[in-house]
């Protein structure tokens, strides 16, 4: 049991939980399309934040062309580059699954306003911003690493063939 405990812990994000049931949040997420690698901005309204530990996950809800889209992301996943608070909500439930029988101005959720809750979302995006450039510089060492690697191959196998 404490070898799994162990694995888990290695895997959790120490800056992942910056938001909360309410909040407009702006999930860059990671896109891999063959060899090439892209960020997707995913925009929407937390419904609800589900299990704990490294299993966490939370539904993002938006409205594209009338049409209600959600998708469920894994709080810890290595693809989930940052999670952005747009707007912070004020809600007084832990799951809102209401709001998707509300359409216009019955969907809205209260802002949370006041200065303390400006400053927690301020800080709460520089922190993601910080772990999401360091993720970037990784990522970008390891397509250098990967590139130089597949030269190396290409240049062996084109000496093998003279």
């Amino acid at each position: 049991m404490d070898v799994i405990q162990t694995i888990e812990e290695r895997q959790k994000k120490p800056d992942a939980e910056n938001f909360h049931v309410g909040d407009t949040v702006k999930v860059h997420f990671e896109i891999i399309e063959g060899k090439a690698k892209r960020i997707q901005i995913f925009e929407g309204l937390v419904l609800c934040i589900k299990n704990s530990g490294i299993r966490k996950t939370f539904t993002v809800r938006k409205t594209s062309y009338g049409v209600g889209v959600e998708r469920v992301f894994p709080v810890h996943s290595p693809r989930i580059v940052r999670v952005e608070v747009v707007r912070p909500g004020k809600v007084r439930r832990s799951k809102i699954y209401y709001i998707r029988d509300k359409v216009g101005k019955d969907a809205k959720i209260k802002e949370l306003l006041g200065s303390k809750a400006v400053a927690a979302v301020r800080a709460a995006n520089a922190a993601a911003e910080a772990a999401a450039a360091q993720r970037e510089e990784a990522l970008k060492e390891e397509i250098k690493a990967e590139t130089a690697a597949e030269a190396a191959a290409n240049k062996s196998a084109k000496k093998g063939k003279k």
